[in-house]
């Protein structure tokens, strides 16, 4: 039997891992959304009803009681609208998605995936919603779904658009994502971009659909973060693809550059046999882990002298980078272990690199960008607060750290 690409999401009740958390607060979502969006078709089919002053004779009246529905990632919680009809003719609406007393769904734990993997779209969420609920979902009409869909879209686009210069970015983490699957004959690259602002709030900026993570690409995400009201960050942290740093380097020649250390050192141990990574990746981490710079330039001297006789090529793979590498050292010591990964991209949607290189079947390049934001809106809603936020005001207005450390202007440390 061949090896799935899904996996399975029973029997979690021990623990609750942040994608299983994810999909919960994503199931919820779209229930709730769906539900509504069954609400407003029934709302237009009996909108024709009036009183004698021309009101509306049935309107919303409040919810039914919440009440929680066991599914394949957990309970979750529903509440489904009521309406009132003013006019002494009663009228009741029922969800084909949620019907009454239901308590138990066996088949979210396969939609869910479906969901994750697929994104959205027409046809697709009718298939994917009769997964959800089964037999009782064949009421949901494609004009349902059809609104469901385009509600979606209009979130996702107003979003794009919305301002930025109404507070100071400080930071921003900046990654391709190719989730695998193939829209027309290329496969799909989302652009994605997360900043910080002076308060210590992480928020996504920009998921926007790439050609390889080209330059050009790049360029046009961040002019256009630019003309939203983007100011010029102080640290940009990403991988090593030329793209993103060539476009920066033009629209934001200021802001200055890290590289991420998960990406590097993955490249840099591609380049050996494995009988040799353990301890290369040890030797590696002595470098990023160093309290001063001065103590990671040592260590990376001695990176390269014990292995570039050997390994020239990974030696090369890191020298390259040098001092991108080391660049977190001039900001706050409270944010090195934000500023040297991307891992707040990664941790989001990194699951979508793994779950969806053997989907099979074409996917919008659109549908793709939605799934993708609202994932995205579900996972930042969860983010702490960028530890140590007190100092980035002082980061945006051009003090200077040394090691991690505020220093005066005479250069002297400051406790």
């Amino acid at each position: 039997m061949g090896k799935s690409n899904v996996v399975g999401i029973s029997g979690r009740e021990e623990s609750v891992d942040p994608l299983t958390e994810l999909l919960r607060r994503g199931a919820r979502e779209l229930i709730h959304q769906a539900v509504e969006a069954e609400l407003s078709e029934f709302m237009d089919t009996v909108g024709g009803r009036k009183l004698e002053d021309g009101r509306a004779a049935v309107v919303r009246n409040g919810y039914q009681p919440e009440r929680a529905i066991q599914t394949g990632v957990g309970p979750i919680t529903v509440k489904v609208p009521k309406v009132r009809a003013k006019d002494g003719h009663p009228v009741t609406f029922r969800s084909a998605l949620v019907p009454p007393y239901v308590r138990k769904t066996r088949s979210l734990e396969a939609a869910l995936p479906w969901l994750y993997l697929k994104g959205v779209s027409t046809g697709e969420m009718e298939s994917a919603l009769e997964i959800l609920v089964g037999p009782e979902a064949k009421g949901l009409s494609a004009s349902t779904v059809a609104r469901l869909k385009r509600q979606w879209a209009q979130e996702y686009d107003a979003w794009r658009q919305c301002r930025l210069d109404r507070d100071r970015w400080v930071y921003l983490w900046a990654d391709g994502i190719y989730s695998g699957l193939r829209a027309e004959d290329a496969k799909l690259c989302a652009l994605v971009v997360i900043g910080v602002n002076d308060r210590g709030e992480k928020r996504f900026l920009a998921i926007e659909d790439g050609v390889r993570e080209s330059t050009q690409s790049w360029r046009e995400v961040l002019l256009d973060l630019k003309a939203r009201g983007l100011n010029a960050p102080s640290l940009a942290i990403g991988d090593g693809a030329m793209g993103f740093w060539a476009a920066l380097e033009e629209v934001y020649g200021e802001t200055r550059q890290q590289r991420c250390w998960m990406h590097k050192t993955g490249n840099v141990l591609y380049c050996v046999p494995k009988s040799v990574q353990s301890k290369m990746k040890t030797a590696l981490h002595d470098i990023w882990q160093a309290e001063t710079k001065e103590d990671a330039e040592t260590a990376f001297d001695r990176f390269e002298k014990r292995f570039e006789a050997k390994y020239p090529k990974a030696v090369q793979c890191l020298q390259k980078d040098r001092e991108e590498l080391l660049a977190f050292y001039d900001f706050p010591a409270q944010h090195w272990q934000s500023l040297r990964t991307t891992n707040p991209i990664e941790s989001t949607f990194g699951t979508i690199r793994h779950r969806t290189k053997r989907t099979k079947g074409c996917l919008s390049r659109d549908g793709m960008l939605q799934m993708m934001f609202k994932l995205g809106e579900c996972a930042q809603k969860n983010w702490r607060r960028q530890r140590g936020f007190h100092y980035l005001g002082k980061v945006i207005t051009g003090v200077k750290f040394r090691d991690g450390i505020e220093v005066d202007t005479d250069n002297q440390d400051v406790a």
